[in-house]
Order: C-alpha cells, then structure tokens, then sequence
C-alpha cells in the first residue's frame, strides 16, 4: 500500500537531540517509510536545548494560536516546522513557554524529574493531534515513539475516535528502553482527562508512573513493536497477555523499516 499515511509522534529525534536510541530510530524510520512510497509527518516537542537557529525552525502561523487547557489552565499552542535536507523530511515541533521553553528534557540539571512532565506529555499529545487536526491530514498509521507520547493511543480511540481525520487510524505504540523510578505528580488522570474519556479508560493511571503510561498506551495501541532488546518486565508480560498484534525485540537496526513497513500494512489489511 503505498499511498500509506503514517504519523510519526516522537519523543526525540536526532540530530535536534543527542543520539539516543529513541532518537536515532525517529531519525531514520521516517526516512525509511517516506522512501518505500508512504507519505509522512512527524512530530516532536521543542524542548528549550533545541537550537532554533542553527535547525532554521521557523513558526507556522495559521497552524499556531490555539489555547490548551491542562489542569484548569490556558497554554498556547506553538507549531514550528524545520527540514532534514538529507532526508527531505519535514519534522514539526509543537511548542509552548510554560512546558518547553526550559533548556533540558525531562529533569533538571542535578537530575531530578521535573514535577509537570504529565501536565507537559498531556500538552503535548493533544498538541500534535489538534494540529493535524488542522492540517487536515488523515493518517492511516499513528506510530507512536517514547513514554512521552503514552497518551496519545487513548486521545485517537477515545476523544477523536468521531473526527473524520482519525476515525479509521491505527495505532502503533513502540516499547524502549527508557523508564524511570519516579512518579508523576498526583492527579495525572485528572489532568489527562478529555471529553471521550471515561473513568474506566484512565484506570491504568492509578499507577501514576511510567509503568501505568506504557500500559495505558498498550491498552488502547492496535499493534505494539518492541524496539529496545530488553523493556521492563511487567510491562512485557502485559503486551503479552494483550493479545494484541505484537513484534519483539529481535528486530535489528538494518531490518526495523521493512518490518515497521509490513506491520503497518498487516494492521491495515487485517
């Protein structure tokens, strides 16, 4: 299927971060898709530490101005765009002061985990979708990369399940190597609430940690890779006991596009 539409939502991407897996994989696995005939957009956050200038990211103005409203408060809503020449790729950024204007990712300088990373990842998982939303783009695959795309699963079945532009997506969720020990502030469910959303959907968050996330993101992914060669235990066990469409982790760096490429097409065609 080669007029195949997949979203790209990342945590990170290199070279606007340092080298990392998660980085890497969203660097070259769009490319890889673009490249087999499939059309493309990917996203990531414009953390503070992204340098604007020397990546010539520029804002774009009829896709910027809208407001979100997170834990009873207004944040704008920022989308800047800048191109990978090699790639000819186009990443967008979605962009907010309050969540990303500081200059490191997830914690602070002596280490310690910012206290607004949920309020920050419900931000920017309703950013991304709100903008394609007005992009008017509908995917067919939503490939999710990171913890910190973990609400997005939920957003597409649940509050944009009736929009048009996401009606008929599925929903791939990547598993890495990348929890952390600490828990989100309290209240994440509370804050992760949209309207579509039940109760029951959000129970998985009573775990406010990243195993309640990557769980939650599981739950409502229609096919789930794992990309790291080792993830979390209990978070394993759980993809396991899903029963949903699931690749392991014995996918090597040479061979990740051909087997992202036919598991998208298996999740379309059944």
């Amino acid at each position: 299927m080669e007029n195949l539409k997949v979203l790209f939502v990342a945590q990170e991407i290199t070279p606007y971060l340092p080298e990392t897996e998660i980085a890497t994989v969203c660097r070259t696995l769009p490319q890889g898709i673009q490249e087999k005939g499939r059309e493309i957009r990917t996203f990531m956050p414009r953390f503070g530490c992204v340098n604007e200038r020397r990546n010539q990211l520029h804002e774009v103005i009829r896709l910027s101005g809208m407001n979100l409203i997170i834990n009873e408060t207004d944040h704008p809503l920022i989308i800047k765009v800048a191109s990978i020449q090699s790639a000819r790729m186009q990443v967008y950024f979605i962009d907010n002061e309050d969540y990303f204007g500081r200059k490191q990712t997830f914690r602070e300088d002596n280490g310690a985990f910012f206290p607004d990373n949920d309020e920050r990842a419900v931000f920017y998982a309703r950013g991304v979708l709100e903008t394609v939303r007005k992009l008017r783009w509908n995917p067919d695959i939503v490939h999710c990369h990171g913890w910190f795309t973990g609400l997005v699963p939920m957003y597409v079945k649940k509050s944009f399940r009736e929009d048009p532009i996401f009606s008929k997506a599925r929903v791939v969720y990547s598993l890495y190597q990348d929890s952390f020990a600490e828990p989100f502030a309290p209240g994440f469910a509370h804050k992760a609430h949209l309207e579509g959303v039940s109760k029951k959907d959000l129970s998985t968050l009573s775990e406010e940690n990243y195993i309640g996330l990557s769980k939650l993101a599981v739950q409502f992914a229609d096919g789930v890779l794992q990309i790291s060669p080792e993830v979390h235990p209990s978070l394993l066990r759980y993809v396991q006991d899903s029963g949903k469409p699931f690749v392991d982790g014995s996918v090597s760096p040479e061979t990740l596009v051909d087997v992202c490429s036919d598991f998208y097409d298996r999740l379309i065609h059944g």
